[in-house]
């Protein structure tokens, strides 16, 4: 509901659905009060204090369940939306706002207590088993938007032995079977400063296709693609919209600790310099539309940006593509200072941005 409102700004359709999305936030208050109790303010269930309920939503609980962040990084999210609905709808907004703040700080509590106790160095994908599974942990960055949040130095390792692991599958034949969910990644790297090896899971992720050379992904891709085995649905459509997402992601995204909205992150120089470049129109993000064109010169990266987007209070973050090394920027035709990761901040619509080199 909160996406699409974003996207259109169609105010009656939200008064209409505001009384499901306060049931839905009832419900979850009530799910998470049933581990804010007494019996979990000490010993071993500390770690499940504020938590949802255990559950097998994540199918690779179906054993057992557990109380697993999936969930959790879903309910924040959805409770974000939620509180910026009731503030937009003048709805209670305070209590929405605290609903929110309180299962931001619990989730996050027990994510460090189980980092701890277990001694891990990676982030968990359940209180419960302290396990480990990048792909389940990639829901709390998108959508979730809690990549700022999150312990950086634990996050950072996860992610580069995830892409370890994934390059040791490349280069061997002693892998059987991953899932395609693994897309969900591709905009996770993006988000966390992992740009040249989002660019590379992509490609990788993109032999994937079954039959191969259909425009289509499985639930399940095996090694032997003429294996009897578990496809699960073909085409999958969360898997395809797990590519949407990051791709979005690679063009532009909003960054959730401070609003501010990115542009570029995941493109390579390849889209650029083969005409006409990149031309993306009327693109909903944030509060209202974007328009982005990138063109090449011999020496330069043009970005233009114009549009109906107001700028947010974190401004708009530029990139010129990961692999172009860009050494000089101008922003509306003034000189510009390089931030440390290569981007320029944006403060003014409609913009101009070249890179030079």
């Amino acid at each position: 509901i909160a996406e699409y409102y974003r996207a259109t700004g169609d105010r009656p359709f939200l008064e209409k659905m505001w009384p499901h999305v306060a049931a839905a936030v009832g419900y979850i208050d009530s799910l998470r009060q049933t581990r804010r109790t007494a019996a979990f303010t000490e010993g071993p269930s500390r770690r499940f204090y504020g938590l949802m309920p255990p559950s097998i939503s994540h199918e690779g609980y179906s054993a057992k369940p557990v109380h697993s962040y999936w969930d959790d990084f879903f309910v924040l999210r959805g409770l974000t939306d939620a509180a910026d609905l009731a503030r937009t709808l003048g709805r209670d907004a305070p209590r929405y706002a605290r609903i929110r703040d309180e299962f931001r700080h619990d989730l996050h509590q027990s994510i460090r207590a189980t980092i701890s106790a277990d001694s891990l160095d990676y982030i968990p994908a359940s209180a419960d088993l302290g396990d480990y599974d990048p792909t389940s942990t990639s829901i709390g960055i998108t959508p979730g938007g809690q990549a700022d949040s999150l312990p950086q130095e634990i996050l950072q390792h996860t992610y580069r032995r995830y892409l370890r692991e994934v390059h040791a599958r490349q280069d061997s034949t002693g892998w059987e079977a991953y899932t395609p969910y693994e897309f969900r990644n591709v905009g996770a790297l993006v988000q966390m400063g992992f740009r040249a090896e989002a660019w590379d899971l992509l490609q990788i992720l993109f032999t994937g296709h079954r039959p191969a050379g259909w425009n289509q992904w499985p639930e399940v891709v095996w090694r032997d693609s003429t294996a009897p085995k578990f496809l699960g649905d073909l085409p999958h459509t969360w898997v395809g919209s797990d590519y949407v997402r990051s791709l979005l992601d690679m063009l532009a995204y909003v960054r959730t600790a401070d609003g501010a909205v990115v542009i570029g992150a995941g493109i390579p120089s390849a889209w650029v310099t083969d005409p006409p470049g990149v031309v993306i129109r009327d693109l909903p993000i944030g509060q209202g539309r974007l328009n982005i064109t990138l063109s090449a010169q011999a020496s330069a990266m043009t970005v233009k940006l114009s549009g109906t987007l107001s700028v947010p209070s974190g401004g708009i973050i530029v990139y010129a593509p990961f692999d172009w090394n860009a050494n000089s920027a101008r922003v509306n035709g003034s000189t510009d200072q390089l931030r440390p990761d290569g981007s320029v901040l944006v403060k003014q619509m409609p913009a101009e941005v070249v890179f030079g080199r």
